[in-house]
């Protein structure tokens, strides 16, 4: 045997070790929250889901926002995000959090509609009349509204 397939065999044999010790290990629970939507069966279906702790003030950006919350997601999503039992989830929950769920994901969601993925609520459809700049103004209420609720 030459020294060459002698390297090959070893590095070939230590990347198969290496790939079944991982596959082999057990799968990392998510850092710093859970993705499990809360137990929601003690509701009345419409009801809040979350307890929502207003800001004492808005940003001038988040009152525009919340005006078009009211208008185009609180059907849904219920009055300050606070979701509604078996109709939307709400938006200040540890799920939407920046680093789960950044300002991007809020925008292609309403304009594309999103799958059901956290929630047993079914699929969210396109938000119709609303633009990039709108749904911006309704991220920053809905920011400020998770950070006067200890979600950042």
């Amino acid at each position: 045997m030459n020294k060459l397939t002698v390297v090959v065999a070893v590095i070939l044999a230590g990347g198969i070790g290496v790939g079944g010790w991982q596959y082999l290990q057990p799968e990392a629970a998510p850092v710093g929250h859970s993705m499990a939507s809360p137990d929601t069966g003690a509701l009345s279906p419409g009801a809040p889901i979350a307890t929502v702790a207003l800001p004492t003030e808005l940003s001038g950006n988040a009152q525009l926002g919340k005006s078009i919350f009211e208008a185009k997601c609180a059907d849904c999503h219920g009055e300050n995000a606070a979701g509604q039992n078996g109709v939307a989830p709400p938006l200040v929950h540890k799920v939407y959090e920046p680093s789960h769920h950044s300002d991007m994901a809020f925008i292609l969601a309403a304009q594309n509609g999103v799958r059901a993925h956290h929630w047993p609520f079914g699929n969210m459809p396109p938000v119709e009349g609303v633009t990039p700049g709108d749904v911006k103004m309704v991220i920053a209420y809905v920011r400020e509204l998770q950070r006067a609720n200890g979600i950042e």
